[in-house]
């Protein structure tokens, strides 16, 4: 069984919104109220509030009369709030994210309810205490319904995520195999030297997005004219981060449609933004976002997506002989190999590497190597690499 989400568009009235406000700031309110408590029962006496104590207290807090406007709305999505708590705690313990921050009312507004749901024959969504709300569902949905989470997002859009189970069928192998190369004057290269442009979405809407900014920073806080100077920001960015995605969307499908095993390398992106001078140009490609999609897209379309180590030399290593160009520098974009002679574009070889290295068993079979064995030691044999045919 795997799980599966389906975003449709909402359309609430006047009423309806004034409702779902109410949920977003009471979510919001419990997360940073048992957050703030949490955090400070850890450095006082380093006790763990786990999502049972902190139920409990959210029961407490609702009986005292200065809070009793939390029962106002669904209980069981505020203790749905509770257990996201515990979640980005666990994941913080883990290293798997930073630490847990407080929300913020202006940013992505959302609120999970796990059951008492449903769709209508209509096709609106019914959520416990309120009317059934307009909801466009563009498409069927497959499976079984577990929560619905409803998000409004800084534009003022309300969107319902529907999170379904289902069972997944395991998609039969078609297409080649592919090693692809991510980068920035081209967005991805292949190794068989098909290269897709990098659009830079954020850099052609640059202009604008600072005019827009520069407009809002004038405006008097508090103000109508700064709210709506602030929706004309969010709406430029909302278009970005959507032409970003739909590109990606696109490119993910066709690769993992096209081919049953796509290699790519493990990138360190937290690392690399660090560098102010790419920073801006890394961020606006989205390579952790593409990533995703290619990875989640992959096990839809029967596509084994294969990643290599990310200290691995696949830009310097010549594909042919495996000479390893040690002073390659980033402005050289093509390059010689003293080894062979083989002329080598830069992106195209470290794809074809990467397609290479990336095969779990050809990399078991390497022994150890030394500088004086020769280069079929580096699993080459006469300029064919192993099990793969002609790189």
């Amino acid at each position: 069984m795997a799980n599966k989400a389906y975003k449709f568009r909402l359309y609430p009235t006047p009423e309806q919104k004034s409702y779902l406000a109410r949920c977003f700031g009471y979510s919001r309110f419990v997360y940073n109220h048992f957050l703030r408590l949490t955090t400070d029962a850890y450095a006082e006496c380093k006790k763990h509030l786990r999502y049972g104590d902190t139920a409990k207290l959210l029961t407490l807090l609702k009986k005292d009369e200065q809070y009793s406007w939390l029962t106002k709305v669904n209980s069981q999505s505020l203790q749905q709030t509770l257990k996201d708590l515990e979640s980005a705690f666990v994941r913080f313990f883990k290293k798997l994210g930073g630490f847990p921050v407080f929300k913020k009312k202006r940013n992505r507004q959302s609120f999970r309810v796990p059951q008492h749901w449903s769709i209508s024959p209509d096709g609106k969504l019914k959520l416990p205490k309120m009317q059934p709300i307009k909801m466009v569902q563009h498409r069927e949905i497959e499976g079984t319904p577990t929560s619905v989470t409803i998000i409004q997002t800084p534009t003022g859009k309300y969107y319902a995520c529907i999170l379904v189970e289902y069972d997944q069928k395991q998609a039969p192998l078609n297409g080649g195999k592919i090693g692809a190369d991510l980068g920035l004057k081209e967005f991805l290269i292949t190794g068989e030297g098909k290269k897709y442009p990098n659009p830079r979405f954020y850099r052609r809407a640059l202009k604008r997005l600072k005019r827009l900014q520069r407009s809002l920073s004038r405006k008097v806080k508090g103000s109508t004219s700064r709210n709506k100077q602030r929706l004309l920001v969010a709406m430029a960015h909302e278009k970005v981060a959507n032409q970003r995605l739909d590109m990606q969307h696109k490119l993910s499908l066709q690769l993992t449609c096209d081919n049953q095993v796509v290699a790519v390398e493990d990138l360190h992106i937290k690392g690399m933004v660090k560098n102010h001078k790419l920073a801006q140009a890394i961020s606006d490609a989205a390579w952790g976002q593409f990533l995703t999609l290619l990875e989640y897209k992959g096990k839809l379309y029967g596509c084994e997506i294969r990643k290599l180590d990310r200290f691995f030399p696949s830009s310097k290593r010549c594909s042919k002989c495996g000479y390893i160009h040690e002073n390659l520098t980033l402005d050289i974009r093509e390059w010689v190999c003293l080894e062979c002679g083989t002329h080598h574009d830069r992106d195209v070889n470290a794809a074809t590497n990467i397609l290479a290295f990336s095969n779990p068993q050809i990399r078991q079979e390497l022994p150890e190597s030394t500088p004086k064995e020769p280069v079929e030691r580096q699993g080459y044999q006469g300029g064919y690499s192993l099990g793969l045919g002609s790189p």
